[in-house]
């Protein structure tokens, strides 16, 4: 089994550092992996550090540039190459915990040998222990990403773990001009064929940093208005059967939110199903205050 890790980054000459060591501490698993990094345009030292990762001849290490493009089109660019049997991502700013290899071996064999999972979803906290979110309700719990975070009250990023042949049957859908969205919104069309295999194990360790992305969630929706536009669209003309109250309020909200910032003109008639429809224009003109009012004072 080989793993292969793929590494999206931006001017983080002063944190990759930690990544790389992480992996190092990993090698002594004995399970073969993949290094494969994208810079993402990095104007800092990046180069000239992953540069000397790669004279060390530890791990084994494969870089690529592009002009600054995203994230999402660097995975994606970054998924061509993979030649790992499973594949995770794992920001620069991250690391893995010590073992984190060894447990995702222990439970690889129900993602490579059942294909109706997609992905093992393991857990991922701060530096002091911290999970993010909660826990899964038991090991091995069987779900699938939206029924996650939808109607199961999941919180907190996960740490996906992918079947490599299955996920090179996707990729992030960027709208023209826009440089980020939500991975979700891949995530729950990889949900219509396969399921996801939850497990109580801490494998990637993180804080969020000032210019991350959570830090600077405004600006990112700003910025790619129309991917998030079509991603709570999306959901919209899905099956929201057990979805709680307080997440349908959470859809509609930002499917307004995105309809007024991406400029549509039939945002409301977009929307599958009577319901929807109703609510989302009982739910327009106040929401389009809020929306133009929050985003001027940002």
């Amino acid at each position: 089994m080989k793993i292969s890790i793929l590494t999206a980054t931006y001017n983080r000459e002063n944190e990759i550092e930690k990544l790389y060591n992480s992996l190092i501490i990993n090698n002594n698993s004995e399970i073969d992996f993949e290094w494969l990094i994208m810079d993402d345009g990095s104007t800092d030292n990046t180069k000239t550090k992953i540069k000397n990762f790669i004279e060390q001849k530890i791990i084994d290490i494969k870089y690529f540039y592009q002009e600054n493009q995203g994230k999402m089109s660097a995975i994606n660019k970054l998924m061509e190459n993979v030649t790992g049997d499973i594949c995770l991502t794992c920001d620069s700013d991250d690391y893995f915990s010590i073992g984190a290899f060894d447990i995702i071996k222990k439970y690889s064999s129900r993602l490579l040998e059942d294909e109706t999972v997609y992905a093992l979803a393991f857990l991922k906290s701060d530096a002091d222990g911290k999970i993010s979110g909660n826990e899964f309700p038991e090991d091995l719990h069987r779900t699938d990403e939206f029924t996650m975070y939808f109607r199961e009250k999941m919180d907190g990023e996960k740490i996906l773990v992918f079947d490599s042949k299955i996920r090179k049957q996707f990729k992030h859908e960027i709208e023209d001009g826009e440089k980020f969205v939500t991975e979700a919104r891949m995530y729950h069309k990889m949900d219509e064929k396969y399921d996801v295999i939850g497990i109580n194990k801490v494998i990637e360790i993180g804080d969020y940093k000032d210019d991350g992305y959570t830090k600077n969630y405004l600006k990112i929706y700003k910025e790619n208005p129309k991917g998030f536009y079509n991603y709570f669209k999306e959901i919209l003309g899905r099956d929201l059967a057990g979805v709680t109250i307080e997440k349908r309020r959470y859809i509609y909200k930002h499917y307004i939110l995105f309809s007024v910032l991406s400029n549509q003109k039939n945002a409301i008639l977009n929307v599958k199903g009577f319901m929807n429809k109703l609510i989302i224009a009982i739910l327009w003109i106040p929401g389009k205050i809020a929306t133009k009012k929050r985003f001027k004072e940002s």
